[in-house]
């Protein structure tokens, strides 16, 4: 023969069956007697012993969660203790794990020779791929911790750890630096054009033949910045015209670069030549021509373009972080 449990048996065996055996019985007998009261206490304000017991069933929640609080369990997948630190490392490495991925991806199936769609390809599906794994294995890790109730020390905040604030590029160590940086980038071309690189030979690495139109407008450029930095000094920060000015400047200059990549006209030959004969004699006159310069080309062109893009890229992104910043109330 069977009996029907009362809605109040029901509920407390939900409550304990997911607490340890030693635990239940206690449980089970302090919510008997705290249910039994608060129904109690109903029914002498004029409940029916129905609604009562309902109601009080229903104020004390989901069963689930009381039997958590019993146990001290958290119900949480990362908790106070340990969010902020997640957070913090998470957003870290998902801005520069994914990026070094995509393109080392990119670069490896572009020396390769391989199609454009599938150098494409390529990259999303590793990026993808790093996005997915450093999501994951971050997660995990501060989840283990927070349900071992790990004592790893997590840093205590304090007044010391507060940044100082910045002019977002306006100030005037910002200047400096970036007329310093433009001076010894046209220093560097002199000396490449009239000294050169390589020791005992005045071997220059540019296309000798870019002179003086193709380095006249690079150093045309090389001028703009430097009167580009200046404004915005004198300005006292970014805006939005001098982030798309920022923008098309390092555009053009990506331009410059991949254009004479292209058409081979960036690297000087001699100079090629100079590192495929420095290379050792594997390679025979007419094979140095034909596969060892053409591949130290092309392998040059590639690095050199990836190189030239990400700096280009990273630039245009500051500008507009700093803008964005200033532009905040």
């Amino acid at each position: 023969m069977t009996t029907t449990a009362t809605l109040t048996e029901r509920y407390i065996a939900a409550t304990v069956r997911s607490l340890k055996p030693d635990a239940q019985d206690d449980v089970r007998a302090e919510l008997e007697a705290s249910i039994a009261d608060a129904i109690e206490a109903r029914l002498e304000a004029g409940e029916s012993p129905t609604d009562a017991e309902r109601a009080v069933l229903a104020e004390l929640g989901d069963p689930g969660i009381l039997a958590a609080g019993y146990a001290d369990r958290p119900l949480h997948l990362i908790g106070p203790r340990f969010y902020l630190t997640w957070w913090r490392l998470l957003k870290l490495l998902l801005i520069i794990v994914p990026v070094c991925v995509l393109g080392g991806a990119a670069l490896g199936q572009t020396i390769a020779g391989a199609p454009v769609g599938e150098i494409i390809a390529s990259a999303i599906v590793a990026t993808g791929g790093a996005i997915i794994h450093i999501c994951f294995w971050t997660t995990l890790v501060f989840v283990v911790l927070e349900r071992t109730g790990s004592s790893t020390s997590i840093d205590e905040w304090d007044v010391d750890q507060l940044l100082e604030i910045t002019e977002n590029g306006a100030g005037r160590n910002e200047l400096i630096a970036s007329l310093v940086f433009l001076g010894i980038a046209v220093g560097a071309v002199l000396w490449d054009r009239f000294r050169g690189f390589i020791p005992g030979e005045a071997l220059p690495i540019l296309n000798p033949d870019l002179w003086p139109w193709g380095m006249g407008l690079l150093l045309l450029l090389v001028a703009a910045e430097a009167v580009f930095a200046i404004i915005i000094f004198r300005r006292g920060g970014w805006t939005v015209g001098a982030a798309v000015v920022n923008t098309v400047l390092a555009l053009a200059f990506l331009a410059w670069v991949l254009v004479l990549l292209l058409r081979g006209e960036l690297v000087n030959p001699d100079f090629l030549a100079h590192v495929v004969t420095a290379g050792g004699d594997g390679f025979a006159a007419g094979d140095a021509e034909a596969s060892g310069e053409g591949g130290i080309i092309r392998i040059l062109a590639v690095v050199l373009g990836f190189g030239v893009a990400a700096g280009v890229v990273w630039d245009i992104v500051d500008g507009w972080i700093k803008t964005v910043r200033r532009r905040r109330p």
